[in-house]
């Protein structure tokens, strides 16, 4: 009531005071500003039935969910704002995995009711969370087509906690976002926005717990955030597949700088619903500690669309659990660490390789420059696909500390420039069907013997430290 009490008088400021506050779903209008007090906290009800089954747009499609907790549609001049908190008590909501539980959490949510699935490994908060996973692929449950079907897995389609989409003129500030249901904030086809100094934070088991996903957006600063989350902390988005395509509608303009993440499946993600093109990305001033991967670029054939002119440079990394840095074009929707707890991650796919067309993704003109890590499994993996290789990567002036060391398979044009490895393991670097690269100033410069692996083909020069190897592939 209050917020359309302000609309009707053409917007203004609504302030949460001092207090808890419990609430079910809020609906931003035109030119408000929903600004949480010092020592605020709004927290949203457990009550399922007061979140309707509403149509929206989920991991880049169109499709019926439970509303979301905050949301604005086609509104402009909106803002959340403050030094408050925003609590989604998302643990009603979400699947647990034992092995992904702390001990004491998962007898928690055991002894809470809920239903355990048949190895009791899977907790399911309901009957009806459980008859929607059973069957779902990425969150779709194939056989829900009517509005009564959506019903009755109603807890599966767990809420967004903040959804913009299609709005201009969005500010997010100072506000701390957690303990989401399913992503924290969800910013989809909105123009002109400015994300400075907020907080996002959830379990890091927390299934579907993305910080920021970023779908679509047009001239954007995400600044002086931090996050620690269950799935990946800053993703950039532009819808999947076909209908992405149709949408074309890049995520474009977007400068990240000054940003910190702890737990996440990447501490900066494309992908990999990028079906509408991504470019014109500048990410800079940034800390990853203990992500699964650092910079992580992924995709799949049949997504589509171009990524490029992505610019990243100053990004600092420790306690990484796989890679440094990541193109992933094979991507099979499992985090990067659970692709290697299932020993899955990294081989070339001996298949017949298909026509490259519309349904497949292209991403070329990445260039980053000062990354330092200390403490990852591989440094860098680019795993491209071979119809279409990832094209033109310059890496230079970096420091990586890892157990493995480079590989780069199925791209082109790749460059390294000063790259300092300190690796565990030989071959410090390996090239697999790369067809054209110069490495520069790398280290170890004095010791490539058994430090440097190349195979399959080529047909341009590899240059290592001035030396042209073109002949010497297996």
């Amino acid at each position: 009531m209050a917020i359309h009490s302000l609309a009707s008088r053409g917007g203004g400021r609504l302030v949460v005071p001092q207090g808890v506050w419990l609430t079910g779903p809020i609906v931003l209008e035109d030119n408000i500003d929903l600004h949480l007090s010092d020592n605020s906290i709004i927290l949203f009800t457990q009550d399922k039935s007061l979140y309707p089954i509403v149509k929206t747009v989920f991991e880049g499609s169109e499709t019926f969910r439970c509303q979301p907790q905050i949301s604005a549609v086609g509104k402009r001049n909106i803002a959340i704002t403050g030094a408050g908190i925003i609590d989604g008590a998302g643990d009603i909501w979400r699947l647990g995995r034992k092995a992904e539980m702390p001990p004491s959490v998962w007898q928690q949510h055991v002894q809470s009711g809920g239903i355990l699935s048949e190895d009791g490994e899977q907790w399911y908060p309901s009957e009806s969370y459980y008859r929607g996973a059973k069957d779902a692929t990425q969150n779709i449950v194939p056989w829900a087509k009517t509005m009564a079907d959506f019903e009755s897995i109603r807890d599966f389609l767990r809420p967004v906690m903040i959804h913009i989409r299609g709005c201009e003129g969005v500010l997010l500030e100072g506000v701390t976002f957690q303990n989401s249901p399913c992503w924290n904030v969800h910013l989809a086809l909105c123009r002109n926005l400015v994300v400075d100094g907020i907080v996002v934070r959830c379990p890091w088991y927390a299934k579907n717990g993305d910080g920021i996903d970023i779908e679509s957006c047009i001239n954007m600063l995400l600044v002086n955030s931090k996050f620690d989350v269950g799935d990946d902390a800053i993703c950039i988005k532009s819808g999947k597949d076909a209908e992405g395509r149709a949408r074309g509608i890049p995520a474009a303009n977007i400068i990240v700088d000054n940003c910190v993440c702890f737990h996440g499946h990447g501490g900066f993600v494309v992908g990999s619903e990028m079906s509408g093109g991504v470019k014109n990305i500048s990410v800079s001033n940034c800390r990853f500690s203990g992500t699964d991967v650092g910079l992580r670029f992924k995709s799949k054939r049949g997504r589509g669309g171009v990524v490029e002119n992505i610019y990243i440079r100053d990004i600092m990394m420790n306690d990484i659990v796989t890679e440094a840095l990541l193109f992933d074009l094979f991507y099979a929707q499992q985090s990067a660490s659970e692709l290697l707890a299932n020993k899955n991650s990294a081989d070339m796919p001996n298949e017949t390789v298909p026509e490259a067309d519309e349904t497949t993704p292209q991403f070329r003109n990445v260039f980053v420059s000062r990354i330092v890590c200390h403490g990852a499994r591989r440094a860098m993996f680019f795993n491209g696909l071979p119809e279409m290789n990832i094209d033109k990567v310059l890496v230079e002036d970096s420091y990586i500390v890892s157990k493995k060391g480079i590989e780069i398979c199925e791209t082109k044009d790749v460059e390294l420039r000063n790259v300092t490895l300190v690796a565990e393991e030989k071959p410090a670097l390996s090239f697999h069907n790369v067809k054209g690269a110069v490495v520069e100033e790398f280290s170890p410069s004095t010791e490539l013997e058994g430090n440097l692996k190349i195979s399959g083909h080529t047909n341009r020069d590899i240059l290592i430290n001035g030396e042209i190897l073109s002949e010497q592939w297996e």
